[in-house]
C-alpha cells in the first residue's frame, strides 16, 4: 500500500493535481506511524492494528485520487473505516487511564457508550471543519483537498461514522484492551523513572 501511495504522489506531482499529492503525503507519512510508535515508546503494534491504520489511510487517499466522485459509496466505507479507527484510538486511550490509575475503575459497558460518542463527537468536529474549509474555498477560490457536499451527505457520513463506532465498540474489548494495558504500564514505567 505505501509503494501505491508513493505512486499516487509522484502522479501527484507530475498531473499538478496538489489534492492528490496532500492527502498522498499525509496517507504515506501515517502508515509509518506504527513503527514509529514500537521505536520510539516501545509500544509494539500488533500487524493486523498497524494493517488497519493503513487500509483506512490507503482508502482515503484513492477516494482523494477519484474514486470519491467515481464511486457513490467509496464515501460511506471510508467513514466507516476512519471512524474505526477513531474509534480504536478512543478506546485505547480510555482502556490505558483505567489500567493505570488504580482510584478509576470503569465499567466495560461504559467503554462502547464512550467509543460512540467519542466518534461521534469527533465527527461533528470533522463536519465542521470541512465546512469551514468550504467557507474558505467560497470566499479565496482556492480548491480544498477536502469538502462538505451538503446536509444529506453530512447526515450519511455521521451515520457510517457510528456503524465505524459501533463494530469497534463491541469487538473492541476482545481484540484492543491488550494495546490499552501495554500503553499503561509505558506510562507506569516513565512515571517511576
Amino acid at each position: 500500500m505505501q509503494v501505491v501511495l508513493v505512486g499516487l504522489v509522484g502522479y501527484g506531482l507530475w498531473a499538478g493535481e496538489p489534492k492528490v499529492v496532500t492527502n498522498g503525503t499525509a496517507g504515506l507519512a501515517i502508515t509509518f506511524a506504527p513503527a514509529v510508535i514500537d521505536r520510539n515508546y516501545r509500544v509494539a503494534i500488533d500487524p493486523f492494528l498497524a494493517f488497519w491504520i493503513t487500509t483506512a489511510v490507503f482508502l482515503h487517499t484513492l477516494g482523494s485520487a477519484g474514486l470519491y466522485s467515481s464511486v457513490g459509496w467509496w464515501d460511506h466505507l471510508t467513514h466507516a473505516t476512519s471512524a474505526s479507527i477513531i474509534a480504536a484510538i478512543g478506546y485505547i486511550l480510555v482502556r490505558a487511564i483505567d489500567a493505570h490509575h488504580d482510584e478509576i475503575v470503569l465499567p466495560r459497558r461504559f467503554f462502547v457508550v464512550f467509543v460512540v460518542s467519542f466518534v461521534l463527537a469527533f465527527g461533528v468536529l470533522w463536519e465542521l471543519f470541512e465546512y469551514g474549509l468550504d467557507v474558505v474555498a467560497a470566499t479565496t477560490g482556492i480548491e480544498m483537498p477536502l469538502a462538505q457536499h451538503g446536509l444529506d451527505d453530512t447526515v450519511k457520513d455521521l451515520v457510517f461514522n457510528s456503524i465505524g463506532a459501533l463494530i469497534v465498540g463491541l469487538w473492541g474489548q476482545a481484540y484492543l484492551t491488550g494495546v490499552g494495558e501495554r500503553i499503561a504500564e509505558r506510562i507506569a514505567d516513565r512515571g517511576s523513572k
